[in-house]
């Protein structure tokens, strides 16, 4: 929430308050509080106390972030990119006009994004044979169709990026064995030796563009020797999730919607590598070496034997209930702004098309190989985050065939920056944010020199006799 900004949750309080099957006067009871105040609230005349947020966390065991209107920014930028489909004919709905129904009935906003998806995939995949492949912006929206790692994206986006069960297992696991003690591997090796496999570094030659391969008749784990340390040991912890809990990774998915076996097979690899990351990074001490080092990537990253981008990641999933770390966002991006992972453990919304924006320095870095950058960066809706950026450079490379080179980015709302030591440099009350949106098919700035698409959903202005800065010009709201 920005600073300042009332935290009316009129709305949400009542959709509570009913679920429950309380009146007013045994909610106010219960949280020790007026009727006449739940009234003011529950009418958006009053905003919420410190107090009372506290309040309902305890009796009602939530999280009151689920509370706070904007908390959920994916379904806002999903319902609003829903609104610009043409067939929809919702031209001219104005942001507070979006809000509103966000605040007062998130469900139905995410059954019309359920709907107009269902729509689009149908339309897209009736066109998939009519040489898509002719059309870069067709081939921007058809590969929407590939669920599986959308949905397997939406899942982990709903568990605020954190997977409880197998996180105290892991923890339970590297406790016992002191597995994130132990940078030589001994501890990790000796939990295969009792399932009598054992390990082998092969050369590249051998292996082919494999990194690692298991071999359950023989016994053998593969491991090319284009792996560092990091993505060796790593490799082992995902391979030990596998073995010992695959019943553990069917309950998580339990109850899940991920429909299709890609979709299913895709989330298994998922929570194996979550598994991983838990066991060499375990929660408890990782949180700790976070909080007491400020979040420092490189020096958290060189204790536990691990690589700038699992440092990075494992930050995102510090969301149990009772230990939080910073709700982070993470994203993994390509030269070409194409978007190879993302996960968010805060309210930092991702399109699912079209690439980031270029004015994030997330695409900077490639200038500065190795060098972290930060920046202050503010969305169209006033929404202000502070941001990390390096690049980092994938196993695998030789001389013929070079590893290719990515940038990743983590952070996080503004408020959460004077926890972070990168943010010393920058006093946000002087620095002006860099003002960014999700991509150019929904950013709907004018004047950007770096705009690249018109936005979906405004009709273009075209002025024969002038240039101006910006490649495209479109009619305002």
């Amino acid at each position: 929430m920005a600073r300042g900004e009332k935290l009316i949750i009129g709305q949400r309080l009542k959709v509570l308050r009913t679920t429950l099957g309380l009146t007013q006067a045994q909610m106010a009871e219960q949280l020790d509080v007026s009727p006449s105040y739940i009234t003011l609230i529950e009418a958006d005349q009053r905003p919420a106390s410190a107090k009372l947020l506290m309040r309902l966390a305890q009796v009602y065991d939530l999280n009151v972030a689920e509370l706070a209107p904007g908390t959920d920014t994916q379904l806002a930028v999903d319902f609003a990119a829903a609104l610009k489909d043409p067939a929809l004919e919702t031209d001219g709905v104005s942001r507070a006009e979006i809000e509103a129904v966000l605040q007062a009935s998130p469900r139905i906003a995410g059954a019309l994004v359920r709907v107009q998806g269902r729509l689009r995939d149908a339309m897209m995949q009736s066109q998939a044979e009519e040489s898509p492949l002719a059309d870069r912006n067709k081939v921007e929206v058809l590969a929407q169709i590939a669920k599986p790692v959308e949905r397997v994206h939406d899942w982990f986006y709903d568990n605020r990026n954190y997977m409880d069960a197998l996180d105290h297992e892991a923890e339970l696991l590297a406790e016992k064995h002191r597995i994130h003690r132990d940078e030589s591997g001994q501890g990790l090796h000796g939990l295969l030796s009792a399932h009598n496999i054992r390990v082998r570094r092969l050369p590249g030659s051998v292996m082919g563009g494999t990194l690692r391969r298991y071999d359950p008749h023989r016994k053998e784990l593969l491991l090319s020797e284009r792996l560092d340390a990091a993505s060796r040991r790593f490799q082992i912890a995902v391979l030990l999730a596998r073995l010992e809990y695959e019943d553990l990774i069917g309950e998580v998915m339990q109850g899940a919607d991920l429909e299709g076996e890609a979709t299913r097979s895709l989330a298994r690899v998922s929570l194996a590598n979550y598994f991983a990351a838990a066991l060499l990074m375990p929660y408890q001490p990782f949180l700790a070496a976070c909080e007491s080092e400020r979040y420092d990537l490189e020096v958290i990253g060189h204790r536990f034997g691990t690589s700038f981008e699992q440092t990075a990641h494992r930050m995102t999933t510090l969301q149990r209930p009772e230990a939080r770390g910073i709700p982070f966002f993470f994203v993994r991006v390509d030269r070409a702004g194409n978007v190879s992972k993302r996960f968010s453990a805060g309210r930092f919304p991702f399109s699912r098309f079209g690439g980031t924006c270029p004015l994030w320095n997330i695409h900077a870095v490639f200038e500065t190989p190795g060098r972290i950058q930060t920046q202050l960066i503010r969305m169209p809706e006033g929404a202000r985050y502070f941001s990390i950026a390096r690049t980092v450079t994938r196993s695998g490379g030789s001389a013929s065939a070079p590893a290719p080179r990515l940038a990743v980015g983590l952070g996080c709302d503004v408020t959460f920056a004077p926890r972070l030591i990168y943010a010393d440099a920058i006093d946000q009350d002087k620095v002006e944010p860099t003002d960014i949106g999700l991509n150019c098919f929904l950013c709907e700035r004018q004047n950007c020199a770096s705009r690249a698409q018109a936005p979906i959903n405004r009709n273009l202005s075209v002025n024969e006799l002038e240039r101006s800065v910006a490649l495209f010009s479109f009619e305002g709201e």
